[in-house]
């Protein structure tokens, strides 16, 4: 049976994928602009709009602080990528608990010059040293419990983060990596305003934030929750992008701040007088010397005309949205019987979780058959199971895609395990056409709660997404830890072509709720025909090969809820996150209009609302001679 993974409550929340206002860093100095203590900010944070329509490129993510780094990459002729990478670096700095340089990711390009989509694997490797049975207490012979591996150095992976946005930048980019961090680090010095959602997100962290001496000291200055209003400035990370800038991402791979994050992964800072635990960690040298992003060939379908590109392994995303897909392309879906649409989504998604827990991992570690699990002919076995007047009973058990002959063949399957929630998400484009939608993430909120001391950014506890024993006894499990390899992801940045060219690009935060979220999105736009603002806003339910469905409050409010327990769907309040309302995922994405527009779209409620920019908003043609 998998390990039951339980967090702290204050740590098992949250996507992390709101718009954050800066707090004032234990490190400022009086007369330089960086008082110790919380001062009013006179300054306001940038304007948000969840919605934003014209042309010349677009930025969508959740932070205007970040958005706003994007479009002026873009506005001084950059590309796609350029934005991505700069949009990526100040989301280090405006949502550090979420992302940054103590973490990976993965990266999804359209070219518009050649009409192909590429992928980058920058995903958290383990170290050399980290064995199957790293997790299991040699004196019990148990998984040690879930909340001390987190917050702990046996968690942190070697960081993707940079070496992504470097080869991002060499092979598809048009400005250097010291260009493209230039408002970011402008931002981390001098600061940016703290909201009720940042303080928030401190605040949820603060017991295991102050176990860690260089983290309290950065995010609690003072021994105290950052104050609303007040201007949050990371000095540290300033000057951690200023000597990335200059000596180029190998400072962090073979150079000084790489000594730096082997030092505090092997000896975590623990503050004097904390009573918990925290695991040294198995990081050396060699393990960040022999990182590598990789490039890898996006997963592809086709679905109702569309072509459908998303991350392959390590990332389960494209695998598992592809399969359910494929799947619900069996069925006719549409608006007039919205319940029977829902119902589908259900289970689909639920017969894909099966197949994506069993399967899927690292491929440079275990075979794992993705051509097959996005094969027509394994989706149409697999949809055989999908009733319109009944529901599955999960957990169901996984078929193998090597025989679809098994995909109509019933039995138990194995729970979900747990997979930290915490990630950020965004989406740019340019006035060539080239598009990137771009997840990255430190995995929980906040990651390990380790800050690399005077470096400025958190380290990722990437390892615990890891299972830590087998799911099913007796049976293989790609995902089991190993030297080298990368822990599955949900992450699934994706870009949808109609006719050759971009449609969609879409993605999410939310640990392996991001599944659910995207391909919900996508049912939403293409089956239910809603304009793509309305996609993003509507209610989220999510099916994981769970007994229940987790759903947000607006949908149990509905009569779609009732219909579909009547085909015995049940459902259950998801997890509630900082946020006063429990939420699923945090969209950003773009879609690309008949009339040569492109409508950059975020939450508009969801972890407070995202930033949706434009290069130049224009009116739609019809309505500008009104």
């Amino acid at each position: 049976m998998p390990v039951r993974r339980t967090l702290v409550a204050a740590v098992s929340a949250a996507v992390i994928a709101v718009p954050l206002v800066l707090t004032l860093s234990a490190h400022a100095r009086p007369g330089a602009g960086s008082s110790p203590t919380a001062s009013a900010s006179t300054a306001k944070p940038p304007a948000k709009e969840a919605v934003a329509t014209g042309k010349g490129g677009a930025v969508s993510s959740v932070n205007p602080y970040a958005s706003k780094a994007g479009m002026k990459v873009l506005r001084h002729g950059g590309n796609a990528v350029d934005a991505a990478v700069a949009t990526a670096a100040a989301l280090g700095v405006v949502e550090p608990y979420s992302a940054g340089i103590g973490g990976g990711g993965y990266f999804t390009y359209y070219n518009a010059r050649t009409g192909k989509v590429s992928t980058i694997d920058g995903r958290e490797t383990a170290p050399a040293r980290m064995a199957s049975d790293a997790f299991i207490s040699p004196s019990t012979g148990k998984p040690i419990p879930f909340d001390e591996a987190v917050n702990s150095g046996l968690s942190v992976g070697v960081p993707g983060t940079p070496a992504t946005w470097r080869k991002a930048l060499r092979d598809w980019g048009t400005i250097s990596p010291a260009k493209a961090l230039r408002s970011a680090t402008r931002l981390a010095e001098r600061g940016f305003v703290v909201n009720d959602e940042f303080r928030a997100q401190t605040k949820m962290n603060e017991e295991r934030f102050r176990d860690i001496s260089s983290t309290a000291k950065l995010f609690l200055p003072h021994g105290e929750l950052p104050v609303v209003g007040s201007r949050f400035r990371n000095p540290d990370l300033a000057r951690t992008y200023r000597q990335l800038a200059r000596e180029g991402m190998n400072a962090l791979y073979r150079g000084g701040i790489g000594r730096d994050v082997v030092r505090t992964v092997q000896h975590p800072p623990v503050a004097p007088g904390a009573d918990k635990r925290v695991r040294p960690g198995l990081m050396a040298a060699g393990d960040l010397a022999k990182y590598t992003a990789l490039r890898r060939d996006p997963t592809h379908t086709t679905y109702r005309g569309l072509d459908v590109y998303s991350m392959a392994p390590s990332s389960s995303g494209g695998t598992t949205v592809g399969q359910a897909l494929n799947m619900l392309e069996h069925s006719r879906l549409s608006a007039k019987d919205r319940v029977q649409a829902l119902h589908h989504y259900l289970e689909a998604s639920r017969i894909a979780f099966a197949d994506r827990n069993r399967w899927v991992g690292d491929p440079d570690f275990s075979d794992v058959p993705t051509d097959e699990l996005l094969s027509k002919k394994f989706a149409k076995a697999r949809a055989c199971l999908i009733s319109p007047t009944a529901t599955l009973t999960s957990p169901v058990a996984p078929a193998d895609p090597r025989h679809p002959g098994s995909g109509c063949a019933k039995g138990t399957g194995s729970t979900e395990p747990y997979e930290g929630p915490s990630t950020t998400h965004l989406v740019a484009s340019d006035r060539w056409g080239n598009v990137v939608s771009y997840t990255l993430t430190i995995e929980q909120t906040g990651g390990s709660a380790i800050t690399v001391p005077g470096r400025g950014f958190l380290l990722n506890n990437e390892l615990t997404d890891f299972d830590f024993t087998p799911i099913t006894k007796g049976v293989p499990d790609p995902n089991l830890p190993g030297p080298g390899k990368r822990p599955r992801s949900s992450m699934s940045p994706t870009i949808v072509l109609k006719d050759g060219r971009p449609l969609i690009a879409v993605g999410s935060p939310g640990g392996a709720t991001i599944i659910t979220t995207v391909l919900q999105t996508l049912v939403n736009r293409v089956d239910l025909g809603m304009p793509l603002p309305e996609a993003v806003a509507a209610p989220r339910i999510s099916q994981r090969n769970r007994e229940e469905t987790e759903a947000e409050p607006a949908f149990l409010k509905s009569p779609d809820r009732d219909a579909l327990e009547r085909l015995g769907q049940h459902f259950v309040e998801a997890p509630k996150t900082f946020t006063p309302s429990p939420e699923i995922g945090a969209v950003a994405a773009l879609e690309f209009l008949a009339d040569g527009r492109v409508q950059a779209v975020a939450e508009p409620e969801r972890r407070g609302g995202g930033s949706a920019m434009v290069l130049r908003k224009a009116q739609a043609p019809e309505d500008a001679h009104q």
